[in-house]
C-alpha cells in the first residue's frame, strides 16, 4: 500500500505531548486541557457511525476503490478508527486495502485506550489488537498493519504539520477534534485549505461541528458543504465534498 506521508526526518523524530485526563461516568476520559469529553456522552460508537461513516457515504464508497484512505482530526481514544475497522471488517472487498491516517497531538497510552474503549462490547476485538500493538511511547509516526487489509497510521504531532507533509490522495476525512470553541487551530482556515488541496477530487469530509465558522471556512477551501441532522438532539452536524 502506497505511504501517504512523507519521509522527512524531523516528523520522525517528533516526542510527543502529553496530557492530563480525568475519568468521569467510570470510563468517560475528559481532557483537562481543552475541557471537554473525547467523545459524546450519550454513545460516541454510534455517534461515530451517524456522523463519520453515514456523512462520508461509507461503507458503500468502499466498494468503489481498491484502495481507501481516511484522515482524522484527533485519534482521542481510538474509537472512530475501531468502529470503522469493524464495519470495515464486515463490508470491505476481501482484496481492497484501508489506510487510517489520524494527527494527534496528545496520543494517550495503551491502558487510557484500553479502559476508555472498554464500555463498548462491539468492538472488544479491535479494541484488544489496538491495544496489544500500541508503543508503550507513542511518537513520531505510529504506523500499525492490524490485518491483511488494515493498516493504521497515527501522526504525533500539531494537525498543521502532519497534514502539510502528508501526500494528497485521501478519500475520506473524520474531523473530530475538541469542540470549535475550545479547540479553534483546528478548524482554522489554513488547516481547511490544506485538507482540501490533500483530498482527492470527489473526497469527502465529515464533522459533528456546525459552528458558523466552521462551515465557512470549508466553503472558502473549496468544499461543496451540506448541513444535515446531528447526532441525539443535536441539530446540525456538516458534511461535503471536494468537486470532481
Amino acid at each position: 500500500m502506497t505511504d501517504p506521508v512523507s519521509d522527512r526526518t524531523h516528523a520522525a523524530e517528533t516526542t510527543a505531548a502529553s496530557q492530563e485526563l480525568e475519568w468521569r461516568d467510570g470510563d468517560m476520559p475528559y481532557s483537562t486541557a481543552f475541557g471537554d469529553h473525547f467523545y459524546c456522552q450519550t454513545d460516541g460508537r454510534l455517534e461515530c457511525g451517524h456522523v463519520f461513516l453515514d456523512g462520508n457515504g461509507l461503507p458503500a464508497r468502499w466498494n468503489e476503490k481498491q484502495t481507501f484512505l481516511i484522515g482524522e482530526l484527533g485519534f482521542g481514544t481510538g474509537l472512530n478508527f475501531c468502529e470503522t475497522w469493524r464495519q470495515w471488517k464486515q463490508h470491505g472487498e476481501p482484496d481492497s486495502q484501508l489506510h487510517f491516517m489520524s494527527f494527534e497531538l496528545y496520543p494517550m497510552r495503551a491502558e487510557e485506550i484500553d479502559r476508555a474503549l472498554s464500555r463498548w462490547p462491539e468492538i472488544d476485538a479491535e479494541r484488544q489488537t489496538l491495544v496489544g500493538a500500541w508503543p508503550e511511547e507513542p511518537r513520531g509516526i505510529v504506523s500499525l498493519a492490524l490485518d491483511v487489509r488494515t493498516r493504521l497510521s497515527v501522526v504525533c504531532g500539531p494537525a498543521m504539520d502532519g497534514v502539510n507533509e502528508a501526500k494528497a490522495g485521501f478519500d475520506a476525512w473524520y474531523l473530530d477534534g475538541f469542540a470549535p470553541s475550545r479547540n479553534a487551530d483546528m478548524w482554522s482556515p489554513e488547516l481547511m485549505q490544506l485538507l482540501y488541496d490533500k483530498t482527492a477530487p470527489g473526497g469527502t469530509f465529515a464533522t459533528y461541528a456546525a459552528a458558523g465558522f466552521v462551515r465557512r471556512n470549508l466553503q472558502s477551501a473549496g468544499f461543496a458543504v451540506e448541513r444535515r441532522k446531528g447526532f441525539a438532539g443535536k441539530r446540525e452536524m456538516l458534511c461535503g465534498i471536494k468537486p470532481a
